[in-house]
């Protein structure tokens, strides 16, 4: 631990099990190379218990860890009780149909509501908005998505976007590079997308058109994309290194999606997938509904030091304070 900067962000983010911390969950997140919790349902009681529990993880050491939960809306959304039901985002692309303005405005409203209520118990993160084009094919994303057509899934997902940061948030589009096009689940297996580069391209203009207006943060998709590159995106140098940051220029951290799916098991072990990811360039990695293989993780990194750029990255995605009228 002693090769670690104390005022640096780790590249690891982790779960814990219940609706309060262990003495263990305690001891893995102060390691330095923990720098974020992901939670889940599991984790959620009703509102006191989850801001008694937020409070504890940030408290537990400095630079504080990010904290990140998976709260799109529709079925993808881990606090209910309690908290605002936010619909799908496909029912955005409808009303869009309908009236282009109210589907804006509802856009930005579900964000800004996401994130007020999210940032009021620490979070950071809900790791939202999905910038997915919907393919009619892949059931995983679904009515996740906002729309087929490119354009109104570019201006909704920026209004999304635009609300979340009113609330002090930051965003992170996933799962790059689209994960629409395939049939297969990556919770449980690697999806293969055997599309040329122009169909990839369409899939990516999303993507590409929030980089470039400043979105905090993507997640990579665990899919391998063959035009490309065998190994799959999350774990890419080819993408991450070579399309994301030398050719776009991208300079927004950028999250692996969870090792412990299904669709990275391809790359090996946890620990062999973990260092593929760091090294493909990931500034984060989720390893999580799995203590044990974490454990593992973070042994086997015990000599990794953590990147600067990357901690820099990090810091700029700590939710933001909002003055109150």
């Amino acid at each position: 631990m002693s090769n670690t900067s104390s005022n640096l962000i780790g590249p690891v983010m982790l779960d814990i099990a219940g609706q309060e911390l262990t003495a263990e969950d305690r001891e893995v997140i102060a390691h330095p190379l923990v720098g974020g919790v992901l939670l889940f349902t599991r984790n959620y009681r009703d509102p006191e218990q989850l801001k008694r529990l937020c409070d504890d993880i940030l408290a537990i050491k400095k630079p504080r860890p990010l904290l990140a939960v998976d709260h799109e809306g529709g079925r993808v959304q881990r606090f209910r009780v309690g908290f605002s039901r936010i619909p799908a985002m496909r029912t955005l692309g409808k009303l869009y149909e309908e009236s282009p303005t109210k589907a804006h405005e509802e856009a930005r409203r579900c964000g800004e509501l996401i994130g007020q209520e999210l940032g009021a118990f620490g979070f950071d993160l809900p790791f939202a908005p999905v910038l997915d084009r919907d393919c009619e094919v892949s059931q995983i994303i679904g009515d996740r998505a906002f729309a087929s057509e490119t354009g109104v899934l570019i201006e909704l997902a920026r209004s999304f976007w635009q609300g979340l940061n009113a609330a002090g948030l930051s965003a992170t589009g996933k799962h790059f590079p689209g994960h629409g096009a395939v049939t297969a689940d990556s919770h449980v297996e690697l999806p293969v997308d055997r599309r040329q580069l122009p169909a990839l391209e369409a899939d990516m203009q999303p993507f590409k058109a929030l980089m470039d207006e400043g979105l905090e943060s993507i997640m990579m998709a665990h899919v391998r994309y063959t035009a490309v590159d065998a190994t799959p995106a999350s774990l890419s140098e080819k993408w991450i290194r070579g399309i994301v940051r030398r050719q776009w220029k991208y300079n927004g951290a950028i999250f692996c999606d969870d090792l412990s799916m299904g669709g990275a098991a391809v790359a090996g072990t946890l620990e062999e997938r973990a260092k593929l990811a760091l090294e493909a360039g990931c500034d984060m990695i989720p390893v999580c509904n799995d203590r044990n293989g974490a454990l593992r993780v973070l042994e086997a990194l015990r000599d990794h030091k953590p990147n600067r750029l990357s901690s820099a990255r990090l810091k700029r995605l700590y939710r933001r304070p909002v003055a109150t009228p």
